[in-house]
């Protein structure tokens, strides 16, 4: 570790902002766990200086990962192995992934064991009224809403903690 505080990098990639949102909470709980957060856009990381562990989020469209999010695991996965590191997936548009862990996609699945990650999690996902696109806008008209569970964020933080804390 770095110094008395771990440091997580925490990368996302989003459509529509919702993983936005969510990364923003999963930075605030590791905040109030004592952990040191640095937040980037899956392509604008530079380098690992001074990082202890690594969470990739990614917005979840018909199973497939954000390509940025993916293209990240791919690009850096020499240094990823070296680092403890955790897949998030933000995208059901109900409260499902509150109340029962969604198992990983197949291709979470792969890239988590690409990076040996030490853990995986789906959130609930986000989505506007208006949203643009024509699945997007047409998906809009009966599933918008927000299910990012801030109570589920948490819990799965502190056991993240719980494991740096364990290094």
């Amino acid at each position: 570790m770095t110094g008395l505080r771990p440091r997580v990098l925490i990368v996302f990639a989003s459509r529509r902002g919702g993983t936005a949102g969510l990364v923003d909470m999963i930075g605030d709980a590791l905040e109030a766990e004592g952990c040191g957060v640095i937040i980037s856009p899956a392509d604008g990381v530079a380098d690992f200086y001074e990082i202890d562990a690594v969470i990739v989020a990614g917005s979840l469209y018909n199973s497939r990962w954000h390509r940025h999010a993916s293209r990240f695991v791919r690009r850096n996965a020499a240094v990823l192995r070296t680092l403890p590191v955790w897949l998030v997936c933000s995208g059901p548009l109900d409260d499902s992934a509150a109340r029962e862990k969604i198992p990983p996609t197949k291709q979470i699945a792969r890239l988590s064991a690409l990076v040996d990650a030490r853990g995986q999690v789906t959130f609930g996902g986000r989505l506007q009224p208006g949203a643009r696109g024509l699945l997007a806008h047409a998906m809009a008209k009966t599933r918008a809403g927000d299910w990012r569970d801030p109570e589920h964020v948490a819990s799965w933080v502190a056991s993240v903690c719980e494991q740096l804390q364990a290094r």
